[in-house]
């Protein structure tokens, strides 16, 4: 009997912002474990990592949808069942109880969270998508447990196909998929919750957010919620076992890492910046990362403050380009919050690189960063939404350089110590096996 696998089953892959899931698909692979990746859509980025290259299985890409916002279930229906059609009959035909169960589920959830009168349609879309899955899983033969990742639609995905086919899945929640009660309506996170095999997560915060999910909703078994940290993704750590000596700049650089989003707090940054200026430190800020919904105010406000000539946007940018401008630059930054929406970082994978390169690290104290980041030991912390204190970490080692350095050695002891990606994945594999067996 040929050794059963684990299907990952992932909203989009690759992804350049995911590079902790190709790093994880990968060390498991090395470590023996038989994977399958199912994508619920293709990834629309021209470029990937180099990790990716480097993973032996190839995904499969479920059907295409188009878009429910803008119609109604029906008309979408007939837009897009023809695709589904054959692996409707042929999961009817192999699992017509596990089927008739998961079509229950999915509807009992559209009544629940429907507005108005009128049932949330999503859950028919996420329906069909999972029958495509167990379509394919049939194909496969030896796919013996789920795990998807992001807690809100990938999983109800694959909640779905685990009741039709009947077996395990697990999970990894992350930031707002696990906040924001919007992604996961009516008590729906708590369903998932239930019927998970184990749920990992990346931060004890998350950790005591999960458990109190599931002892709110009155879930009647024990959850299995696991801190499990990304580790340092494995590109990175490859390119720091060669890594040149640091090239420290004459003029104060600060770089931050991040898709403009609200969340990232680039304005409270950029702010600070201006608070350096004005109290006569001749600073450059380097912000790397893709555009997000808050690029056009995130401009505005450099104009508005007069800063054109001290903040620089390198766009999205390579682990060698990314390591390089660790090397080249005095401190990183990252001003995180919790955005009006509820969405958050867990702990930012660009903050433990930086810490990894040896990178001063100033960062707020929300979410999960303190669990990384003791504040006077490996780094600082500032309070979140206050760019004068963000300003004096900053200019405190701008002033002392003995300090920045003795706070970026101790963090990339840390990060050695702590966030060793390769023993992560070893527990994480020990963890699927079990499930296997």
């Amino acid at each position: 009997m040929a050794e059963r696998s684990v299907a990952y089953v992932l909203k989009g892959y690759p992804r350049l912002s995911e590079t902790f899931i190709a790093s994880e698909i990968w060390r498991l692979e090395q470590l023996g474990v038989p994977l399958r990746l199912y994508v619920c859509k293709p990834a629309d980025e021209p470029t990937h990592h180099p990790v990716v290259d480097r993973i032996a299985a190839t995904p499969v890409y479920l059907p295409e949808t188009t878009s429910l916002s803008a119609t109604t279930f029906p008309r979408w229906l007939r837009a897009n069942l023809r695709p589904f059609l054959p692996a409707v009959g042929r999961v009817a035909r192999r699992h017509p109880l596990g089927l008739v169960r998961a079509a229950g589920a999915a509807a009992a959830q559209a009544v629940r969270a429907r507005k108005g009168w009128r049932p949330r349609s999503v859950y028919g879309k996420e329906l069909l998508v999972a029958v495509a899955l167990v379509d394919e899983l049939d194909a496969a033969g030896d796919v013996g447990h789920l795990h998807a990742h992001f807690a809100h639609g990938t999983t109800t995905v694959t909640w779905l196909a685990s009741t039709i086919v009947d077996r395990p899945f697990s999970v990894t929640g992350h930031a707002k998929d696990i906040y924001r009660v919007s992604l996961n309506p009516a008590g729906l996170l708590a369903r998932k919750l239930r019927a998970a095999r184990f749920v990992l997560t990346c931060t004890s915060a998350n950790v005591e957010h999960l458990n109190a999910v599931a002892r709110g909703a009155g879930v009647d078994r024990d959850v299995d919620i696991v801190l499990a940290y990304h580790g340092l993704n494995a590109d990175f750590a490859r390119l720091l076992a060669d890594a040149p000596p640091a090239e420290p700049p004459e003029r104060f650089r600060i770089v931050s890492v991040g898709r403009l989003v609200a969340k990232k707090g680039f304005d409270v940054l950029i702010e600070a910046v201006a608070q350096l200026r004005d109290r006569g430190l001749d600073a450059e800020l380097v912000i790397a990362g893709e555009d997000g919904d808050a690029a056009p105010a995130t401009r505005a406000l450099i104009e508005q403050l007069d800063l054109a000539s001290a903040v620089r946007f390198a766009g999205t940018v390579t682990q060698e380009e990314l390591l390089r401008l660790h090397r080249t630059s005095s401190v990183f930054a990252l001003a995180c919050r919790i955005d009006d929406s509820g969405d958050r970082d867990g702990i930012p994978n660009v903050l433990v690189e930086a810490m990894a390169a040896g990178m001063a690290v100033v960062s707020t104290s929300g979410s999960g960063i303190p669990e990384v980041v003791e504040d006077g030991d490996n780094g600082l912390l500032v309070p979140p939404e206050d760019p004068a204190a963000l300003a004096d970490a900053l200019l405190r080692l701008a002033k002392d350089p003995a300090l920045a350095g003795q706070l970026g050695a101790a963090a990339a002891h840390t990060v050695a110590e702590a966030w060793d990606g390769d023993r992560l994945a070893r527990r994480l594999a020990d963890r699927f096996r079990r499930s296997l067996a």
